[in-house]
C-alpha cells in the first residue's frame, strides 16, 4: 500500500489497545505452512527461489478485548514486520520488486489469485496469512463485504508497485536482490519461514 495508507495506520496504532506479547503468544497457533512456488509466467516474474507461505487457521481471533486487525497488526510488529496497512487487496495484478510482504485475513473471506493470471487462485478466510515473496503477482478476485486484511512489510526492502511488462527486466534484478528476512511474521525467529526459504535457496 501507499505511503499515506501506512502513515494513517500508524496514526490510528498509536491510540488503539492492544495485546502484550504473552497474550499475543496465545493467541498464535503454530501451524506448518503450505508451500507454492510460482515460475516466471512471462508477465508476472514471481520469485526465483522463494515460495508463498500460508498458513491456515494461523491466528485465533476471537478475543473479546482485542479487534482482529489489531491483533494482526500487534502480531507482525513484534515479529519485526512493520509499515502495516489495513485494508482490501487490489484487484488487479500486481507484484513488489524490492520487498516482500504478508497479508493477514482479519475478517471475512476472499479469493485471491497469486503467481499472475497463470497462478493459482487461493481462498481465505479471517485468521489465515500469506506471505508473498518479492516477485509474487497478486490481485483480489473476489471477497465477502466485511474483508478486511492487514498486510506488514520487514525491515529491509523498500516499497514499489510494478504492473507493467516493460518494468520486467529491471524488476527480476531487483527481486533477486532482495534478502531474505530475518524474521518469520507469524512465529518470529523461530519460525518456519528462515528454514523454508534458505532451503529452496539452496536448490537453485
Amino acid at each position: 500500500m501507499p505511503i499515506k495508507d501506512q502513515i494513517k495506520n500508524f496514526a490510528k496504532k498509536l491510540v488503539e489497545n492492544h495485546p502484550d506479547t504473552a497474550t499475543l503468544r496465545a493467541l498464535v497457533r503454530a501451524r506448518k505452512p503450505a508451500t507454492i512456488h510460482f515460475r516466471d509466467d512471462g508477465i508476472v516474474p514471481n520469485h526465483p527461489r522463494f515460495p508463498v507461505l500460508l498458513y491456515r487457521g494461523a491466528v485465533n481471533l476471537r478475543s473479546r478485548r482485542f479487534p482482529p486487525d489489531v491483533i494482526i497488526d500487534r502480531l507482525f510488529d513484534t515479529n519485526g514486520w512493520g509499515r502495516s496497512w489495513r485494508d482490501t487487496v487490489y484487484d488487479f495484478v500486481h507484484y513488489h520488486s524490492q520487498i516482500h510482504e504478508v497479508m493477514g485475513v482479519a475478517r471475512g473471506t476472499a479469493r485471491i489469485e497469486c503467481g499472475g493470471i497463470k497462478g493459482w487462485t487461493l481462498s481465505v478466510k479471517a485468521g489465515d496469512v500469506l506471505v508473498l515473496p518479492a516477485g509474487t503477482g497478486h490481485r483480489l478476485i473476489e471477497s465477502s463485504r466485511d474483508f478486511l486484511v492487514v498486510g506488514a512489510y520487514p525491515q529491509d526492502g523498500t516499497y514499489d508497485e510494478c504492473t507493467d511488462t516493460k518494468e520486467r527486466p529491471d524488476a527480476m534484478k531487483r527481486i533477486a536482490k532482495v534478502r531474505k528476512p530475518k524474521t518469520d511474521p507469524v512465529l518470529g525467529s523461530g519460525g518456519p519461514l528462515l528454514n523454508l526459504w534458505r532451503r529452496e535457496a539452496s536448490r537453485s
